[in-house]
This record gives C-alpha cells, sequence and structure tokens, in this order.
C-alpha cells in the first residue's frame, strides 16, 4: 500500500498502535491530537484517508469532519470514524456530517486495516492496486519498476516515489509544498527547489521521442500527470 493516513485521536497509546500496524502494512501515517490541529495539517497535506475519532479535547469528531466535507478540495477524503458511540442516531448524525464509516471501541486492529482497505478500494482503488497506469504509462509497485510504452524506464528512488504519487490522482495539480509533505515528509533540510530537480529528472527519464510529454508544468501553482 502506498497511500497517506491521517489520524486524528488524543490517546498515545492509541496513536501508536494505530501507526505501528497501518505502517507495516506500508501506509504513511501522520497524526494530530486535536481537531484544530488535524484541520490545519489537513489542509496543508491532502490525505487520502482520514481515521478520525469521536471525542477530542477542543471539540468534537463530527464538527471536525463538517468543516473538512466544507472545503472543496478536501471534501471527497474518506473518512472512518472512531467511537464508543454505537446507537443508531449517533450514527446517523456522523453519516450526516459526511462519515464514510465506522469502528466502535474497543475494535481490533485488523478490523481497521480491514476497513481502511476497503473504503481506499471503493473510493480510490489506485491507491491500492499492485499496479497504477496513466496513458502509455505503467506503475509497478511490486517489482518498483516503471514502463512507457511496454519499454522499461530506470528511474532512482525519488524518482519513483514522486511518479508513485503523481499517478494516483491523474491532473491534478500538486504545489511543491504538497509534494514535498508526501515524498520527503520530514526530512530537514529540503527546500522547495528540489522538486524541481526531481521533476526534470522524472520528465527526462519518462519522455520518449514521439510520444506526449506526460508532465506539465502549471505556472505559479505546481505539477501534474498529464497530458
Amino acid at each position: 500500500m502506498s497511500a497517506n493516513i491521517f489520524l486524528v485521536e488524543d490517546e498515545k497509546p492509541i496513536i501508536t498502535l494505530l501507526q505501528y500496524n497501518l505502517e507495516k502494512e506500508g501506509y504513511k501515517v501522520n497524526f494530530a491530537e486535536t481537531g484544530e490541529e488535524a484541520i490545519q495539517n489537513i489542509k496543508k497535506n491532502i490525505p487520502d484517508l482520514i481515521i478520525l475519532d469521536w471525542m477530542l479535547p477542543d471539540f468534537s469528531g463530527i464538527e471536525v469532519c463538517k468543516q473538512i466535507k466544507k472545503i472543496n478540495k478536501l471534501k471527497s477524503i474518506p473518512v472512518l470514524m472512531l467511537t464508543a458511540k454505537s446507537e443508531e442516531e449517533d450514527k446517523v448524525r456522523g453519516f450526516e456530517s459526511g462519515v464514510d464509516d465506522y469502528v466502535t471501541k474497543p475494535f481490533s486492529y485488523k478490523e481497521i486495516l480491514l476497513r481502511v482497505k476497503s473504503l481506499l478500494k471503493r473510493i480510490k482503488p489506485s491507491l491500492i492496486e499492485d499496479v497504477s497506469t496513466f496513458q502509455d504509462l505503467k506503475v509497478d509497485r511490486i517489482t518498483k519498476r516503471i514502463y512507457r510504452a511496454d519499454k522499461e524506464i530506470k528511474v532512482g528512488p525519488t524518482e519513483f516515489r514522486l511518479l508513485d504519487f503523481l499517478i494516483k490522482s491523474p491532473q491534478r495539480v500538486y504545489s511543491r509544498e504538497q509534494l514535498l509533505n508526501n515524498i520527503w515528509g520530514n526530512e530537514i533540510n529540503v527546500e522547495a527547489r528540489t522538486v524541481d530537480v526531481h521533476i526534470r529528472r522524472l520528465r527526462k527519464a519518462i519522455n520518449i521521442e514521439g510520444l506526449p510529454e506526460l508532465i506539465r508544468t502549471v505556472r505559479s501553482s505546481g505539477y501534474s500527470l498529464d497530458i
């Protein structure tokens, strides 16, 4: 798996165990312990899925979900709610606010993993498939290889991660900051212009004479996988 998951939870033991189990499955996990911190982080670094606790120190997970779903660029992110509330009325409130699925506490980590995989498969299957394609470009996540028009393309590990990220959402434009956050994470001493260097390397690798260019530069905005 290569999906980015954002966990909103204030109980440190649950954070530690969920992060461990999700990362063991290959997911990238970031987290926040309050609703306000979560919303600010999610706006800056858009995840593929949110795991959201109902009870938070500042305001409820329901309110967090409502605020997220009001923002156009965030409203399609699937939300999995963790809650001790099992009453039908509470679940209806959650679904009305935009929650996609529920897990009731206490839960098994196997159940969490199954729900996460099910949501991603339903909403964004390219995230969990072993192979993703766009036009004549193919990324094989099992062998860590890239192909263009059935010809293998040699790239470095950073360029592979960059293309693997872009191919999840073809035609979507990502800013340099978004690419830095998703590809380099919390690495220090990495500047925004680093993205330009690796985009140039990737573009040079996948461009084949006679075939259209597949990486588009959007002036003052960023980059997208597009033609």
